[in-house]
């Protein structure tokens, strides 16, 4: 098996696993109880708030654990929209992950009562910061972008987006400020992310996307920010998430990205040739294509590739049945029939858009696994073009 899909998930690394097992076996006391033991725990967490905050430059106090990247989405987009009782409008882009669409749709269905505004974006999938300027109106609440895609790569001008969101509260009064969140769950541990370079005002990051375990996120708030709880219960996280602390999965988490910011650079070179590689052997070796996201501006393990005339889950399988593992866009929305929103979004036509191939490569995706997979992948597309009533007509 060569595993193609690390933009849906990645494996723990034993480091990691390592750092995880005492409180699996041995310290697995519960956080909040007073005895020796739940102080270790306590402590545990404490050390991984650390690893989390200074991965993204931010204070440990401004880091709150979650049970997932999506939890702590719709915490930052829901704890700020429900303590602004006069001002409902958010924006934010037609490319955005499930969690934050869905989250931001939601407050659609109170009526009037919200407004959405959807920023179009260009071919590669890019918004600007003066599209956001020109969002911007009285009663704008939350503006929320991701960092970058999950399905395509492409990496948002957040820190301009952020300049333009601190001109405008400067110009206005404290109580009517306007909120700045990013999805950056693809982004952090693949590139530089920094909250005050960034302008942003929450953050939400997910571990299993940097070879940390599933079930545990994290969710910055800059200090000074008031966001109502979404999980509500014992008092956790110093009283704004609710619920007996997952210690292992956090002690994981700050592992993980402790050690994927310590590599970043030399990964991001690594993939960086390896991407522009299998690009240049996919346009070299099979015709009507056309390659998804921004050339520069994108992840530096992202291939987004769209043939036309066939199926991406036809691909999928028939790569599945030769060893490789890869998918057509979001795994969160694999199992839909519809073609994706933000290829769609882009500009494709839903033909070519069906027929996307998403590539992501990892830390151990070798040259020799790129090679592997273009002896394969050229017959796979001949293949499904032959069958193709698109493809002849």
């Amino acid at each position: 098996m060569i595993y193609l899909d690390n933009a849906a998930t990645t494996a723990i690394r034993p480091e990691v696993l390592e750092a995880m097992m005492p409180f699996l076996s041995e310290s697995y006391a519960n956080p909040s109880s007073i005895y020796r033991g739940a102080g270790h725990a306590k402590m545990a967490i404490g050390a991984a708030r650390e690893q989390v905050a200074t991965a993204i430059s931010a204070k440990p106090s401004e880091i709150f654990f979650t049970g997932s990247g999506s939890e702590a989405i719709n915490w930052a987009c829901k704890g700020i929209m429900f303590l602004n009782t006069s001002k409902k409008h958010i924006i934010t882009t037609s490319v955005e992950h499930h969690a934050s669409l869905y989250t931001i749709q939601s407050f659609e269905k109170f009526g009037e009562t919200f407004e959405v505004t959807y920023l179009p974006v260009d071919e590669d999938g890019l918004v600007t910061a003066q599209q956001v300027q020109e969002a911007l109106r009285p009663n704008t609440a939350l503006v929320s972008i991701m960092t970058a895609n999950n399905e395509v790569g492409t990496i948002m001008p957040i820190a301009e987006i952020g300049a333009v969101i601190k001109q405008a509260n400067a110009a206005r009064d404290k109580k009517d400020r306007i909120y700045f969140f990013t999805d950056a769950i693809q982004a952090v541990g693949h590139i530089p992310v920094n909250v005050d370079e960034m302008g942003v005002d929450l953050l939400a990051i997910s571990a299993h996307k940097f070879y940390g375990p599933k079930g545990v996120g994290a969710l910055y708030v800059r200090q000074g920010v008031k966001i109502a709880p979404l999980v509500h219960g014992g008092g956790q996280e110093r009283g704004r998430r609710g619920g007996t602390e997952n210690v292992p999965g956090i002690v994981g988490m700050g592992q993980a990205i402790e050690l994927a910011v310590a590599e970043m650079a030399h990964m991001a070179e690594k993939h960086t040739k390896l991407r522009d590689y299998l690009i240049a052997q996919i346009g070299e070796k099979i015709s009507h294509i056309k390659i998804n996201g921004h050339k520069n501006k994108r992840l530096p393990n992202n291939v987004n590739v769209a043939f036309k005339g066939i199926e991406g889950e036809g691909i999928l399988l028939l790569l599945d049945s030769k060893g490789f593992w890869a998918s057509s866009g979001s795994a969160c929305t694999s199992g839909s029939l519809e073609p994706s929103h933000v290829l769609l979004a882009m500009g494709l036509d839903h033909g070519l858009a069906h027929g996307s191939l998403r590539l992501s490569l990892g830390r151990d995706t070798t040259k020799e696994e790129l090679d592997k997979l273009m002896e394969y992948l050229p017959a796979v597309i001949n293949r499904l073009r032959e069958m193709s009533p698109l493809w002849k007509a």
